[in-house]
């Protein structure tokens, strides 16, 4: 035994374990923590029995050297040890871990098997894309130690009711070459295009997963054409984020480029969202992967099955047993650590209902994790959104537990307005109430109207442009045949499947498609849509992209030069919106006596709303104090295959109605004054109206 001063000046022993200077480290940390001239290493596992840390050189297979942790560094389940005179920069770690193993009890561990830190902040093995170094032992730990400068930086704190979110994978949004970006395909690439995003007018990015994740799992080849995991849905890691979406090697840096990113787009106005993963990992089943859980606490991590089977409410193989309360606490720290080292302003929860299953499987009442992120202290400003279903046959759109902090992807507006905006007159009763909030679902527990993340596209179907191109999913070169994939689109080709030339047809789709832009903008809620929309970016019909990393994700950039003018109807209907609180919220009573919504039909004077309704009006109305001004907008929609007449409401001899837009003209026309209030919708065509005094 040895003895060393330390900054107290009184004398502490030092155990000496494989040529290194070690003691007793810090319990209640977890992971590996550089501390002056030391590291600090704490893991837990209930099942162990002893524990290894293994140091490797990098890019070596063998560790050069192999600490096993004495028994008395084990407080608990917890072994912690802090050794002395290493140099971050030189090293990688991993575990191993002995114990029984028993399969229908679900304890795997293994001494032989190396593991990888569940809390690890930085992970090697994958830092080049779609490049597999090696198959054994691939990932690894660093250290990393935490000196990024976030300046004055201030964070947007934007209300949820200002939000418009933009979902876009990192990778994809500037791979493309004609992205034009000096970096493509990484956070630099993206933080190139921050003016781009600033003059479309979003002030939220949901970033797809960017966990650390392997995308050569599962890779395969189809008719010539690698398929990857190129979405990311399958974490290895949670505290980690993904090497291979940097520009340039980061070692021990602690992601410095993704900081960069976020600082930057937070100091122009938007917010930063993750898409993260806790439903399942990328170890899969019984056949998948030993990479980290399985080896630490098997039986913990999972839900399995009496036989020790795994339950696969994710579609994955997987189900992470989230209500446990260590996997509980890994999801809060994981969280504490995104939006304290990271200053992440908010989280989509992927397949969030499974955040809500007991042990065994079955949903909760009031399920403690969903209620422990609703009322944390340090989540309090971070904004949470429900992915309220899971592969398992759970759906909670509207009864999803919130605590009135949560709100949820909103799939009903998502197909009930597919539907009716394709021409399905008949669903006008279930389109009117998706339109003004959903208010039949978000009562309660909710926070109202802000509970409803409204969206027609995401990562996970037809882009919007495919969604009026397409009667079917075209995923054969997915390589399952067009099995896969959701057959339930509520899309329309508008009589012509795929592309064409055909001049009428590509009128009639890009007049839907301003339809479904306008509605989106118009609607109480919080709207959402897929990067590249607003230049009618295509996947050539494939509804299920996850393995494409090619031409058929990346967003194509040359389609915003030659759909400018759709870019810019877009454009102007964000900030329409913006301009126009009423549409985002109550306001106080107008003087011209309307209520804050109004509901006008084609069935006077009564405006209910039937099966038979052929048109819809919808009214905000209210006085905006801050603009001192009085905020109507009126939103007219015929998705009837006829032109149909309405009426205007009568105003008070100060105001007059102005158009904003008609989508049955190409050219976009605003401000111009409505001298009759008698007005023809086109067939297939929507109306936005507001008023000046």
């Amino acid at each position: 035994m040895n003895l060393k001063k330390d900054n107290s000046d009184s004398m502490m022993p030092l155990d000496e374990i494989s040529g290194f200077l070690v003691r007793p480290g810090f319990y209640d940390v977890n992971g590996a923590t550089a501390l002056p001239g030391a590291v600090n290493f704490t893991v837990h596992s209930n099942g162990a029995t002893s524990c290894e840390l293994l140091l490797f050189h990098r890019k070596e297979e063998e560790p050069y050297a192999i600490l096993k942790f004495p028994e008395r560094y084990r407080i608990g389940k917890v072994y912690s040890m802090i050794v002395f005179g290493l140099n971050i920069e030189e090293f990688e770690y991993a575990f191993r871990l002995d114990g029984p193993k028993d399969f229908k009890r679900g304890l795997l561990f293994d001494p032989k098997k190396p593991l990888l830190d569940p809390y690890a902040k930085a992970v090697t093995g994958q830092s080049v894309w779609g490049v597999q170094q090696q198959k054994d032992g691939l990932y690894r730990a660093r250290v990393v130690r935490n000196n990024f400068d976030w300046g004055d930086f201030g964070q947007p704190l934007l209300p949820m009711s200002d939000l418009i979110i933009y979902e876009l994978h990192v990778r994809g949004f500037t791979k493309h070459p004609s992205s034009n970006v000096s970096h493509p395909g990484t956070f630099a690439g993206l933080m190139e295009k921050i003016s781009y995003l600033k003059e479309l007018g979003i002030n939220a990015v949901e970033l797809m997963p960017i966990f650390e994740f392997d995308e050569t799992l599962g890779k395969r080849e189809i008719d010539g054409n690698l398929l990857l995991d190129y979405w990311g849905y399958n974490p290895v890691n949670f505290f980690a984020p993904n090497t291979s979406y940097t520009s340039a090697n980061e070692y021990n840096r602690e992601g410095q480029e993704l900081k960069t990113l976020i600082r930057s787009l937070n100091e122009n106005g938007i917010e930063v969202f993750l898409d993260v993963v806790f439903n399942h990992t990328a170890e899969g089943n019984e056949n998948g992967p030993f990479i980290s859980f399985k080896g630490f606490d098997n039986n913990i991590y999972y839900m399995l099955t009496p036989e020790g089977h795994y339950y696969n409410f994710s579609g994955c193989g997987n189900t992470l047993n989230c209500n446990h309360p260590i996997v509980q606490q890994m999801i809060v720290d994981c969280l504490h650590y995104w939006v304290t080292d990271y200053r992440i302003d908010g989280f989509r929860f992927d397949l969030a209902s499974i955040l809500g299953r007991n042990e065994d499987g079955s949903p909760m009442k009031n399920p403690p994790l969903l209620e422990r992120l609703a009322l944390d202290p340090i989540l309090g400003n971070a904004k949470l959104i429900a992915e309220a279903w899971d592969a398992g046959g759970l759906y909670q759109v509207g009864s999803f537990p919130a605590w009135k902090r949560w709100a949820e992807w909103n799939g009903k507006y998502r197909d009930e307005l597919r539907s009716y905006l394709k021409g399905e007159y008949w669903r006008a009763p279930e389109a009117v109430k998706r339109i003004i909030g959903s208010p039949d679902l978000y009562q309660g527990a909710y926070i109202g109207s802000n509970s409803s993340v409204n969206f027609l596209t995401c990562h996970d179907g037809f882009t919007l442009y495919d969604l009026y191109s397409y009667n079917e999913k075209h995923n054969e070169p997915n390589g399952w045949n067009n099995t896969d994939g959701s057959n339930d689109n509520r899309s329309w080709n508008c009589g012509i499947e795929g592309e064409t030339e055909e001049k009428e047809v590509l009128i009639l789709r890009f007049r839907l498609m301003r339809n479904a832009c306008m509605v989106l903008m118009c609607s109480r809620g919080i709207p959402m849509f897929f990067a590249g929309d607003e230049f009618c970016n295509t996947q050539y019909g494939n509804n299920n992209a996850y393995c494409q990393d090619n031409p058929i994700s990346w967003l194509d950039w040359s389609l915003l030069e030659k759909n400018k003018d759709f870019f810019e109807f877009f454009k102007q209907m964000i900030r329409f919106r913006k301009e126009h609180t009423i549409i985002r919220k109550d306001l106080s009573a107008s003087v011209c006596g309307f209520s804050s919504i109004n509901i006008y039909t084609s069935n006077p004077p009564d405006n209910q709303l039937t099966h038979e309704t052929k048109w819809i009006g919808i009214l905000y109305a209210g006085h905006d104090e801050d603009k001192d001004r009085e905020d109507l907008v009126y939103l007219a929609l015929n998705v009837y295959w006829e032109d149909q007449q309405f009426s205007l409401p009568n105003l008070s001899s100060s105001l007059q109605w102005f158009l904003y837009a008609d989508t049955s003209d190409s050219c976009f026309t605003k401000e111009q004054p409505i001298l009759e209030l008698n007005y023809t919708l086109k067939a297939r065509s929507a109306a936005l109206f507001f008023v000046k005094e």
